[in-house]
């Protein structure tokens, strides 16, 4: 009887332990105090962004923390609103951080329990804030529109302090991933960008980039207008064929031949194709100026990459193609663009020059670490002190969150476009999640951060 009662015991005991250690407990001895094994940020991280920051430590065990404890949680002079345990996860919210600043979040002991109440030991993690920078004032362009001004204020204001949401276009005129977006989370993106890529077929019955209405819409409800040009020019000398991609380059899938060498040499047909090209576009800017809508301007990107025409033989061309157009909108009288330059890594020789660029972006696709994705941010505040720095483009990232919290504090963000889940709103596979670049999980978890600005909370730039 008393080895039936004793086996009993054991296997009520290892039950209770069972049910203690929980699915997703790893495989450790609840008698023993939950130990941390991680934190996001890392112990000793440095350049995080100020103002608001969620850290999450990871312990060897299942967690609680009761609510009692929380005021005991403490991170310099900056403020814990909120202290969360589920699993292995312990989430602390803190707000009011300051600019190039050194903190260290203390946890003391007995905040965390283990499933068995013993406590866990004090933690400290010690991190530092990225220092103020000083932001260009003024753009590059002389005498620029009021709204230009107002928006690249806004932008500068709140670079460091705020992440600003944004969608691309599907192909060109539209705001149809906006609109997905807005579908499955309820909130519109602050911000815009769509495309010239078909200005060579302007004005058409399926293309008309003189019918301005899809931006003055987005505008007139506060949001922001970003425009990129893809820009198709023949594919060879007298063809009515177009392409952006250098024949050559993209592993052996380019489209045209044209040479930008020759684009920058007066009177050649390439020369001339690109003067009537900028000519044909600056007056299309024209007609948004007319309806005082300014225009965060992102030409000729990816220029280093050397896959696009514009950047197929090397740095000096491309700039001297960069200076054509910014003189050409200059005397054409176009002053309602914020200028953006793309990077990549190590193309300093690439960059156009602080009097022809206000900021400073770059594309990242298929990195979901995000030190790679601080490194790159980094290495651009780095090279460009005094300039806005934005992330451009993206796909296939690590959440918005970890970025943030990580120290990639980016101007704003904007994934690219899934062709096939947004090209007709009308479409059953618009109601769907997935997402080639970023799915619906992927935005819940942007637009859940407190920094992360939605349409509806940006001010009236006008």
């Amino acid at each position: 009887m008393r080895k039936v009662v004793s086996n009993f015991i054991y296997i009520f005991i290892g039950a209770l332990l069972m049910t203690a250690c929980g699915g997703d407990t790893p495989n450790t001895s609840v008698l023993e105090a939950p130990e941390m094994i991680n934190s996001d940020p890392a112990n000793g991280a440095k350049g995080l962004p100020s103002g608001n920051i969620i850290v999450v430590l990871t312990y060897n065990q299942n967690v609680t923390s009761p609510s009692s404890e929380h005021g005991k949680v403490t991170l310099g002079n900056a403020s814990i609103t909120t202290v969360s345990a589920v699993l292995t996860k312990v989430t602390i919210q803190a707000s009011g951080l300051e600019k190039g600043t050194d903190y260290q979040l203390i946890i003391p002991k007995g905040v965390i329990l283990g499933p068995t109440k013993l406590e866990a030991p004090r933690v400290s993690i010690t991190f530092s804030t990225l220092a103020k920078q000083s932001i260009e004032n003024v753009l590059c362009t002389s005498n620029p529109s009021t709204q230009s001004v107002k928006v690249y204020n806004f932008l500068k204001d709140n670079f460091g302090e705020k992440l600003i949401s944004g969608t691309m276009a599907n192909v060109n005129w539209n705001v149809n991933e906006a609109e997905w977006v807005y579908k499955h989370t309820g909130k519109y993106p602050a911000l815009n960008a769509f495309d010239f890529v078909h200005l060579y077929a302007s004005p058409a019955n399926w293309i008309d980039y003189g019918n301005t209405t899809v931006i003055e819409n987005w505008w007139n409800n506060n949001g922001l207008v970003v425009a990129t040009w893809h820009w198709n020019v023949p594919q060879s000398e007298g063809s009515n064929d177009y392409g952006f991609y250098y024949t050559g380059k993209n592993n052996g899938t380019g489209e045209t031949s044209f040479d930008i060498t020759k684009a920058i040499q007066n009177s050649t047909p390439e020369n001339l194709r690109v003067k009537a090209d900028l000519d044909k576009i600056a007056d299309y800017l024209l007609l948004l100026k007319a309806k005082n809508i300014p225009v965060i301007w992102r030409p000729m990107h990816e220029a280093s990459g050397g896959w696009f025409w514009w950047g197929a033989k090397g740095a000096a061309p491309f700039k001297a193609l960069w200076k054509l157009m910014f003189d050409t909108f200059k005397e054409k009288g176009v002053d309602n663009l914020i200028w953006v330059w793309t990077a990549q890594t190590g193309d300093n020789e690439w960059y156009p020059g602080n009097e022809y660029v206000d900021i400073v972006s770059c594309d990242i696709y298929n990195k979901t670490l995000v030190s790679e994705i601080k490194g790159e941010y980094l290495n651009l505040v780095q090279a460009y002190p005094n300039k806005i720095i934005t992330l451009s483009e993206c796909g296939n990232v690590a959440n918005i969150s970890s970025q943030w919290n990580g120290g990639a504090a980016w101007s704003w963000f904007m994934p690219w476009y899934d062709y096939n889940r947004t090209k007709d709103v009308s479409d059953v596979a618009f109601n769907e999640t997935s997402h080639i670049y970023a799915n619906i999980d992927w935005w819940t978890d942007a637009l859940g951060q407190s920094v992360v600005l939605t349409r509806d909370q940006m001010p009236s730039l006008k």
